[in-house]
Parts: C-alpha cells; structure tokens; sequence
C-alpha cells in the first residue's frame, strides 16, 4: 500500500512525490477586466485631456500651424463668452433653447408613448399606420423646419415642434416593438382568467414595454436638442442656434466656438437629468414588480 508522498513511476516502483507548484496567481489581463476605475482618476484623466488639447489648440494658433482667421484660439474664445456672460446673453439664448428643447422633449416623448402603446388596440390599424410612421422617420426632418416656422412662426413655438416632429417618431418605433414583444403566451393566460382587454393592457402590455420606452429617453433628448437649434437656424429670435447662425454670417469665429462650448454644456446638462430621471423610472417600475 502507497503511503503519503509516494506514487508508482513508469516501471511500476514507488518513488517520491516532487514538489507540487502553488496555483499560478491570476494573469495581468484578467485583473485589468475585474479593476473597476476610480472616479477621480477618470475626473483627473478628462480634466487633463481636454487642457491638453486647449494648450495645444493656443500654441498651434499663436505659431501660425492653426488658421486662426478659421478655427480662432482659446484665450479669444474665452475673452467673447465672458462678455457674453457679462452682457446676459449667454443665459438668455442659453434658457431658450433649453426651455424648447425640453418641452419639445416631453411632448414628443409622451406623444410617442401613447401613440406606440395604442397599436397594441388593433392589428389593423397598426398595419395601417405603421407605413407612414416609418415613411415619416426617414424623411430629413430639416426639409420640414421651413414650413413649421412659417406656420408657428420664428418665436418658441416652431422650436418645440421641430424637437416634437424629431422625437415622437422614435418614441413611436421603439414602444411598439416594446409593445411586439409581449409574450403571447402570457397574454392568453391572463385572458384565461378572466382579465379584461384594459386589465391585460395595463398590467402586461404597459409594464413589458415601459424598459423600451425608458430606453428611449437618452436619444431623444439629444434629438430635441437637434431639432431646438434647427428650428433657431431657420428663424428664431433667441438661442443658441441664433447666435451660431448669426456669427458664420458674421465671420464671428470666436463667437460661434463660445456659443458651441454653451451648446456643449448644455447638452451635457440635459444628459444628466435625463439619466436621472431614468434612474428614478427604473426603480419606481423595479419596485411595483
């Protein structure tokens, strides 16, 4: 009988155990998948990034490898959106085209909502509409901003159409393949217990498709925003896209770049409330499941 440490070798006789290696520890590129980055590295990488480039922006315009007459310089820059900030008109284009891009935002939102969740009623007037609505998202939505200025007009009105026109189409799309992808088999269980068709839409149908809806949001948001200073190009009285519009006419070079770092801003506020508020969906629905 072998004892501890011992094993038979090739020729049938007992020999000793040799040393038997630790388990190898786990390779570099397996823990760089299981890191996790730390916020303030990231927050210091970006921070740096975007210095970086402003510095080499400014030394390439001041060395005369930049056109400046094109493309300007920081320091410019920063001089015309400080005394746009001090004159107030940052914040009134700014609130302008915010006020439009959400409102157009909700409106198209909601209006997708409904509309998506109402082809769920009739297959045939699904079938019916569904030609028109994709026919619709298609078509260059610019090639309409004309006629919606001319019939709301250049003041906030026409903005909040354009981002509506922009935005319910999508909305649309996406809550009825939500709404498509229902299990019918569940739906036919639940008619089997006796649920009326409002009973089976409200606790099936709306609670499968509200994850499709929600994720939605972060596009259309972007797409008011698109539409907002479209509508601004066109004919506006306020805004970003005003101004924009009017510095190329101008050749206000430092204007335009002042008014897309406020564009840049505010984009990237609405992208956060929007993640917020879809945050808050996500758990209200978690929490009634």
């Amino acid at each position: 009988m072998q004892s501890d440490g011992e094993v038979l070798d090739n020729s049938g006789k007992l020999g000793q155990i040799g040393h038997i290696a630790p388990p190898r520890p786990r390779s570099t590129a397996l823990k760089s998948e299981m890191v996790t980055p730390k916020p303030w590295i990231v927050n210091v990488g970006r921070i740096a990034l975007f210095l970086l480039i402003l510095l080499l922006w400014e030394l390439g315009a001041r060395t005369g490898l930049i056109n400046s007459f094109f493309w300007s310089q920081p320091v410019e820059i920063a001089r015309t959106w400080w005394s746009g900030v001090q004159s107030g008109a940052v914040w009134s284009d700014t609130l302008y085209t915010f006020r439009s891009t959400i409102l157009g935002f909700f409106l198209g939102t909601a209006g997708g909502t409904l509309l998506g969740l109402s082809f769920w009623w009739s297959k045939y007037y699904a079938r019916i509409f569904e030609p028109f609505i994709i026919m619709f998202e298609a078509m260059p939505k610019l090639a309409l901003a004309p006629i919606i200025v001319l019939v709301f007009g250049i003041g906030i009105g026409s903005k909040i159409a354009m981002g509506f026109a922009i935005t319910v189409v999508i909305t649309t799309l996406t809550t009825y393949n939500g709404v498509r992808s229902v299990d019918k088999d569940l739906v036919r269980m639940v008619y089997s217990l006796g649920a009326s068709r409002f009973q089976v839409f409200s606790k099936v149908i709306v609670p499968t498709a509200i994850p499709a809806m929600i994720s939605a949001l972060r596009i259309n948001i972007g797409l008011a925003l698109t539409g907002a200073i479209v509508g601004e190009y066109i004919g506006s009285e306020q805004g970003l896209g005003r101004m924009i519009f009017y510095a190329g006419q101008t050749y206000e070079i430092s204007l335009i770049w002042a008014n897309i770092f406020n564009l840049s801003i505010l984009s990237m506020l609405l992208y956060v409330l929007v993640g917020r508020l879809e945050v808050f969906l996500l758990k209200g629905f978690t929490h009634q499941k």
